[in-house]
């Protein structure tokens, strides 16, 4: 399973790029910041690389706060942003995601190391409690964050789906939120087979969530119309 990463991190990078040269191209604030959710993706994943070859406490901590904390919440901002168009909702929550976001990586950083024997040849998932300091505000924020995430990107993937079904218009555009929204509850699945002890598996539901979220996305969009994730 430690290649896998590596695949993960070309995915999610080459995802980024689209994502990002289509804001460049049209606009629009939820490609924005569906790019800077999925850079903290490529980030998380390109950690598991480096830890995987050598132990470094700075991107243990770059692994957690951008693949722990931040990635399902940025991404779930975008799609704030493209469901809702009125009013200043979308706006005032992704200032508040910033200032929440500020905050978990100055408790990350700025908290006490531990000290023990890192073994790459094991997953980062499977040893960082090891070595990472973490207080009940920033276990709290990472629940709260992963939450928020799941419920706004999932959530709005399956309700912008949901609304093509019921036109019945667009199919690419349904099936490939329909995508979106298996691509984004696989790193989910991976968490819960984490607990599990099946450690390795995090890693494939990362290769296998950036997959169907890129295939996911490029459906979506490929229409003229940007009304659809």
């Amino acid at each position: 399973m430690t290649y896998l990463p590596y695949l993960s991190t070309i995915v999610t990078f080459a995802f980024v790029f689209s994502v990002y040269s289509r804001y460049r191209q049209r606009g629009g604030t939820h490609l924005l910041l569906w790019a800077v959710g999925l850079l903290f993706y490529g980030l998380g994943t390109l950690s598991e690389v480096i830890l995987g070859l050598t132990f470094n406490v700075f991107v243990l901590k770059v692994w957690y706060v951008t693949g722990a904390m931040l990635t399902a919440a940025w991404l779930g901002q975008g799609s704030v942003h493209l469901l809702i168009r009125k009013g200043n909702s979308a706006k005032i929550t992704t200032w508040v995601l910033v200032v929440v976001s500020a905050l978990a990586l100055f408790l990350v950083f700025s908290a006490p190391s531990l000290s023990g024997n890192y073994d790459v040849t094991h997953p980062a998932s499977e040893q960082y409690k090891d070595f990472l300091t973490r207080g009940g505000l920033t276990i709290f924020l990472t629940i709260l964050l992963n939450i928020y995430g799941t419920l706004t990107l999932v959530g709005g993937a399956i309700y912008s789906a949901f609304l093509f079904w019921r036109k019945r218009i667009l199919a690419n555009r349904m099936f490939g939120n329909i995508l979106i929204a298996a691509g984004a509850l696989s790193p989910a699945v991976g968490g819960s087979l984490l607990k599990a002890g099946l450690a390795d598996m995090l890693y494939l539901s990362e290769l296998v969530g950036a997959i169907l979220m890129y295939i996911g996305f490029m459906m979506a969009t490929s229409g003229k119309s940007d009304s659809a994730e």
